[in-house]
């Protein structure tokens, strides 16, 4: 039988707005360096995937005014591997273009679809429930999504609610998915975390790229046909323009509506790594080591003084120096200064504006 080849497409197109002023639509939060590290976000979950796959069958989907930043933070990739989107369109025509590409390339290939502006606190346990998840849909026509075990009562994430009652015969880890759930309100929430068996959506989905091409033909009809008539040109100089050209007309539909609800082999390998979604501030705050008095401060020169609580983000050259705050972002980036409470952070777009 021959090897099935691991393939890892990360999704780069998000324009990070709860992120101003750190983060803008000219470079958003996964080409940032959010955590003061010396990497941006994409480069770091590049990193996790390291011996998972060659930097020849990583594959990056983004906008088309981010070609430069991504070939530059990840210079090992090849550019044909950079796939540009004309416009945002959710994650169902992305992962569609991108699964058609890779068939074209490689007609068995396993795939891991990631987002690129996630954490994960323990790379060791990711790779390997990563690398378990994918020797079991190079084994099988099934779709994989990781599960996160819920820390929390969230309403910003949707859940997946598993049958735990037995586990696939070929992996003890891997359950099927009973159902898939939104983004709940706080009651709910708080029900699903007395439950064993609601795991936090981390967006991260495995299967063979036949699965999933199967998959958009069955339940997406209307959109594999626009990638199925591209095959020919994919891979070859006219395929840039027929993207720009047909890519507008694609549905805004997430993978999770177009595929996930619908598919019947659905899996989860619920796992716990470490992982935040590093949404919001607040989840930037908790992610962060703190001093004695709670604040998360990410640059090089910043003094606290009688404050709490606080997430302090200013890379640049200027001193900052806080006296007196309690549970406040202050963050600073090319001339602009943001100096909001963290309970009042969901307000951040409209202050942007």
């Amino acid at each position: 039988m021959a090897k099935i080849t691991n393939h890892l497409v990360i999704m780069a197109g998000g324009v990070g707005s709860r992120f101003w002023p750190m983060s803008t639509e000219e470079k958003p939060k996964q080409f940032i360096d959010v955590l003061g590290v010396g990497r941006s976000l994409m480069q770091l979950t590049y990193d996790r995937f390291e011996g998972i796959c060659d930097p020849e069958n990583v594959w990056v989907v983004t906008n088309r005014k981010y070609a430069d930043i991504v070939h530059q933070q990840l210079p090992e990739i090849p550019v044909g591997n950079i796939l540009l989107e004309p416009c945002r369109r959710n994650t169902a025509p992305c992962i569609a273009y991108v699964s058609w590409r890779i068939k074209k390339k490689d007609p068995k290939a396993n795939i891991v679809v990631t987002p690129s502006d996630h954490l994960v606190a323990n790379p060791q346990e990711f790779r390997r429930v990563i690398t378990q998840c994918l020797k079991f849909t190079g084994e099988t026509d099934a779709i994989v999504t990781l599960g996160m075990k819920p820390t929390r009562p969230e309403t910003g994430y949707g859940y997946i609610q598993a049958d735990l009652s037995t586990s696939s015969p070929r992996n003890k880890e891997i359950f099927r998915v009973d159902r898939f759930r939104e983004k709940p309100n706080l009651e709910t929430a708080q029900k699903y975390i007395q439950e064993s068996n609601f795991f936090w959506n981390a967006g991260i989905f495995l299967w063979n790229v036949e699965t999933i091409v199967n998959a958009f033909r069955v339940y997406q009809p209307s959109l594999s046909k626009v990638f199925e008539g591209m095959l020919d040109i994919l891979g070859t100089p006219q395929e840039q323009e027929t993207v720009d050209r047909l890519y507008p007309e694609c549905e805004n539909i997430s993978v999770d509506y177009a595929i996930m609800e619908k598919a019947e082999e659905i899996f989860v390998c619920p796992a716990d790594f470490g992982w935040s979604d590093l949404g919001t501030w607040g989840s930037l705050h908790e992610q962060t080591p703190r001093d004695l008095y709670g604040n998360a401060c990410i640059g090089q020169n910043i003094k606290m003084i009688e404050s709490h609580n606080c997430i302090i983000h200013a890379t640049g050259q200027k001193k900052v120096v806080v006296q007196g705050l309690d549970g406040y972002i202050v963050a600073e980036k090319d001339g602009t200064l943001l100096i909001c409470k963290l309970s009042e952070e969901q307000r951040i777009r409209q202050f942007q504006e």
